[in-house]
């Protein structure tokens, strides 16, 4: 996600159509779940969050996409939802592509 308040990544299902976890095969349910956990493994790895926020909530974008979104105690918008509040700005290019040098190198590490 292109918001420099918060670590946030966005996985999207490549499945046309789908707009439901439930409406996932048996098998690509459990593949999103280990890319959920790997995702999430790489920002507690990468930013030491006092929480991962994982969701799915879709009201806008009804692809089914989930947020893995590392929270800190006293980050914009705590104890609130990151959801809708407004708040973070985006990434200075620079750090973008340092972030996501990495995001792949961690990913790279993680997925093995």
């Amino acid at each position: 996600m292109d918001n420099s308040a918060w670590p946030w990544l966005i996985l999207v299902p490549r499945r046309p159509g789908i707009s439901e976890i439930h409406e996932l095969e048996a098998a690509d349910r459990a593949l999103l779940v280990e890319e959920i956990a790997a995702a999430s493994r790489v920002l507690d790895a990468l930013h030491a969050p006092d929480k991962l926020n994982v969701a799915a909530i879709g009201n806008i974008v009804p692809q089914l996409h989930v947020h893995v979104v590392a929270r800190r105690r006293g980050d914009p918008a705590w104890p609130n939802p990151v959801w809708g509040s407004g708040l973070g700005a985006r990434h200075d290019p620079a750090a973008l592509a340092s972030a996501l040098a990495g995001l792949r190198a961690a990913f790279g590490i993680a997925l093995g």
